[in-house]
């Protein structure tokens, strides 16, 4: 397939930003389409992975080689990086593989439709339900985007539509995208230790909007609304209640659609019902409806909504029962990786011992923990953040107990389990939703919910063996 790429940049020179995942498939696409490709890393192992690909590879370069006419940079990458700067100072183009690959499909014969769903949380699960019902309809369909397939690469699959997931990141550095159909599903304070401020980081989710021919906005989140009435596209909202003439919603345990229907005054259609969302819980009954007016949008049917929700595997690490100890559920909510997405993953229990902690990146917590402090059992803090927590918790839930796992513990997690252990009682649920990234203590998120379930695996054997010994 990548003759049909072929002039848009053979026999150019470009410079690859970073050699992870996303650097690896686009050093192997541009040198598939004619480019001379130079890839740089402050990693010089991880660039040596790459040494099959027909790339340049110059570990820690601070500047672009001589005659660059391109810089494709990994989404992690900050304005601010040095080898970025010299690149705009020089006046060379910066852009990041979505745009990229928004050039690539321009270029398709018959260029796939974007189904694009950005926000702050909530992003991998809406892609998944959403392209589980674009599967279920029959169309060549593939997820791609933060989720973990680089959009490149899925463009090498001659799809018919990509279900797109995109962080605030990766928005930053396109600017040609338009979708077919874009979601902001909420924005919450999350990176803005990258953005600089929650007015920047919106801004960005919302070009996700720009040129969209359908505008999908949660009815319930300001930001969303906000970007979306910004921006021209035929506007259709979601609520969690009962929903208007061109919104989506939820009447008793149905999820109803009054947008895409003959006459959205009078007709309502059923796609599912409430017991058809897993993991359950309302944040991701908004998922489902946004992944619904996503899919509906490209023309899929009701029934295919529904048997879309019903195939939908839910992804690990996402409000994940691991098991139960003396009559307490512990749950692996580990994704929850800023306070926004915990709020979502608390509101589901009506009480809960939470274990909560690690970096913040600036982001506040006030406002979760005044909202949830009715339903707390007990707090379990931990990581470099623990103190900014607990200092929350005696704001504004003082009468409720917390632990605070010492930073010298030799494991952490099981010193966490045992201590949210004994705080709950039985019908509690001890939850791992951090409301914090893991990086100060774990290699990721997932490696976090690993350590959380199997130091719940060795509580529960722990149980059994003093059952046994009574």
């Amino acid at each position: 397939m990548t003759e049909v790429f072929q002039g848009l940049v053979t026999g150019r020179s470009v410079l690859v930003a970073g050699a992870g995942v996303t650097g690896r498939s686009v050093a192997a696409a541009l040198v598939a389409m004619g480019a001379s490709v130079t890839v740089t890393d402050a990693d010089a192992d991880r660039l040596a992975e790459l040494a099959d690909t027909g790339a340049y590879l110059t570990p820690g370069l601070t500047e672009p080689p001589p005659g660059t006419d391109l810089v494709v940079t990994s989404p992690g990458w900050r304005p601010s990086s040095p080898l970025l700067v010299a690149a705009a100072a020089a006046g060379v183009p910066v852009i990041g593989e979505v745009e990229l690959a928004w050039r690539m499909s321009e270029r398709l014969p018959a260029p796939p439709a974007w189904l694009v769903v950005t926000g702050t949380n909530g992003k991998t699960t809406t892609v998944g339900m959403l392209a589980a019902m674009l599967t279920a309809h029959g169309a060549r369909t593939v997820a791609c985007g933060n989720v973990g397939l680089p959009v490149v690469d899925a463009l090498m699959t001659n799809p018919e539509v990509l279900a797109v997931e995109l962080s605030s990141f990766q928005l930053h550095w396109q600017s040609s995208l338009r979708a077919h159909s874009a979601v902001v599903l909420n924005v919450a304070e999350d990176h803005l230790d990258w953005h600089g401020s929650l007015a920047e980081y919106a801004r960005v989710k919302g070009t996700a909007y720009t040129g969209a021919k359908v505008v999908v906005s949660n009815v319930a989140d300001t930001w969303s609304s906000r970007l979306a009435g910004e921006h021209d596209g035929t506007r259709v909202g979601f609520r969690l209640d009962t929903p208007r003439p061109g919104e989506l919603g939820v009447v008793e345990d149905l999820l109803v659609d009054r947008a895409f229907v003959d006459d959205p005054a009078t007709t309502a259609v059923e796609l599912a019902t409430l017991a058809d969302v897993r993991p359950a819980g309302p944040h991701n009954v908004a998922n489902a409806l946004a992944a619904a007016a996503l899919a509906r949008s490209y023309g899929v049917s009701p029934e295919a909504v529904r048997a879309g929700l019903l195939a939908f595997e839910p992804g690990a690490h996402r409000a994940v029962p691991v098991g139960e100890v003396d009559g307490v559920r512990y749950v692996d909510d580990s994704k929850a990786t800023n306070p926004h997405a915990a709020a979502g993953s608390l509101r589901a229990f009506e009480s809960v011992v939470w274990i909560a902690g690690g970096q913040l990146k600036g982001a506040t917590v006030d406002d979760l923990v005044a909202e949830v402090a009715g339903r707390l059992r007990g707090v379990v803090v931990l990581g470099a953040d623990a103190e900014v927590i607990r200092a929350s918790l005696a704001r504004h839930a003082p009468d409720v107990p917390v632990e605070r796992v010492a930073p010298g513990d030799d494991e952490p997690m099981i010193a966490a389990v045992r201590a949210a252990g004994a705080l709950a009682r039985p019908g509690d649920v001890v939850l791992l939703a951090p409301a914090a990234a893991s990086l100060d203590m774990y290699r990721s998120y997932a490696h976090r919910g690993e350590a959380f379930t199997a130091a719940v695996h060795r509580r529960a054997q722990q149980d059994d063996g003093d059952a046994g010994a009574r």
